[in-house]
């Protein structure tokens, strides 16, 4: 094993005072890799204490991070650190999400089951029955 291995392997064993947060956001699965979620970093679409952080931002127990994915905000609490990869089981314990962010997902995937659902794929051009259910939605008729 070269130099290199022997730090990263002697980082790990630190990994109990603070992580960089691209490598706990990896390590607590909120990203695949660890390059996506240094571009979320740099997209704005996570906080940490209510701050813009940069990706090498080291963060520790008790910091409060919240991580946009799409439409949901999560708000979780940084409760263990880990700069390596585990389990799904192991990565849920090192955050705990708040009862005001479980709340407020509940009710976005409400209303979002709430919308009207319009059958068209996507898929190059709309038909004539397609485009027809848009006008319906969108509250024009056709006869206009």
């Amino acid at each position: 094993m070269g130099a290199h291995g022997r730090a990263r392997a002697n980082s790990g064993e630190r990994a109990g005072e603070a992580v960089r947060l691209d490598r706990w956001l990896w390590a607590a699965r909120w990203y695949k890799t660890r390059s996506q979620a240094v571009q979320a970093i740099a997209g704005g679409k996570i906080r940490v204490n209510g701050e813009r952080p940069k990706r090498a931002r080291v963060i520790g127990i008790g910091d409060e991070v919240r991580v946009r994915k799409g439409p949901i905000e999560f708000h979780v609490v940084v409760r263990a650190l880990s700069e390596t990869r585990g389990p799904a089981t192991t990565a849920r314990t090192l955050y705990q999400e708040t009862p005001a962010s479980l709340a407020a997902r509940a009710l976005l995937a409400l209303q979002l089951k709430s919308q009207p659902q319009i059958t068209y794929t996507g898929k190059g051009r709309p038909t004539k029955k397609d485009r027809r259910a848009i006008e319906r939605f969108e509250g024009r008729d056709s006869a206009e």
